[in-house]
């Protein structure tokens, strides 16, 4: 009768380097966690890139109406990198369910807002211009200068639906979303502060 150990001795044990046979529960596992750290990458590289190509399509226009709401350049642009930031870091969820344009003027609108709270009374600000019945193509650039004086006049909402409704040529109901009121105030403060301007330019009112 062979002995115990001589029946242990007759079979094969696998080898320390061997690979684990197919269908082992480590393959899979390892696998498994190599495809998704892959497709994650995938998946950030492609959202980033996205990102990257709405911060240069849309910069210059989002600077732009910063400016029209504080009338400094630098802080404007501070206004559009916080923007920016706020939307990169809610990114993956705002990407695919969001319209993004209206999405960067409510973000900027409350940074401009939050701003405004916070900044000192040192900007002085001319309640009365002076008349100018009759301007030339050659005073743009004066022109430029007085309807944002102007418009520096109004309450900080009102200025933000002038820009966003005459400036950047938004709906009504586009506007609204933005600065989350209702339609009718847009209406009601649109037309207030229109009246607005045209007391301070006279009838050679022009349209920001």
């Amino acid at each position: 009768m062979p002995r115990r150990h001589e029946r242990l001795d007759d079979q094969v044990m696998p080898d320390a380097g061997t690979a684990p046979a197919a269908g082992s529960p480590r393959e899979p596992r390892h696998g498994l966690m190599a495809r998704w750290g892959a497709a994650r990458r995938r998946e950030q590289a492609a959202w980033q890139a996205e990102f990257t190509a709405f911060v240069t399509a849309t910069a210059p226009n989002l600077r732009r109406t910063a400016y029209l709401m504080c009338r400094d350049w630098h802080l404007a642009q501070d206004l559009t990198q916080i923007t920016f930031a706020k939307m990169y870091a809610a990114w993956g969820r705002i990407r695919r369910t969001t319209n993004l344009e209206a999405y960067s003027r409510r973000v900027l609108m409350n940074a401009v807002f939050d701003q405004k709270k916070r900044r000192s009374d040192s900007e002085v600000v001319l309640a009365e211009l002076p008349d100018a019945p009759h301007r030339r193509a050659a005073d743009t650039v004066e022109l430029h200068v007085t309807l944002l004086r102007a418009l520096a006049t109004l309450p900080v909402r009102d200025q933000a639906i002038v820009v966003l409704r005459h400036w950047e040529d938004q709906s009504v109901d586009a506007v609204a979303g933005i600065l989350d009121v209702s339609a009718s105030v847009v209406k009601t403060q649109s037309a207030r502060a229109l009246g607005r301007l045209r007391a301070l330019l006279g009838e050679d009112f022009v349209r920001i």
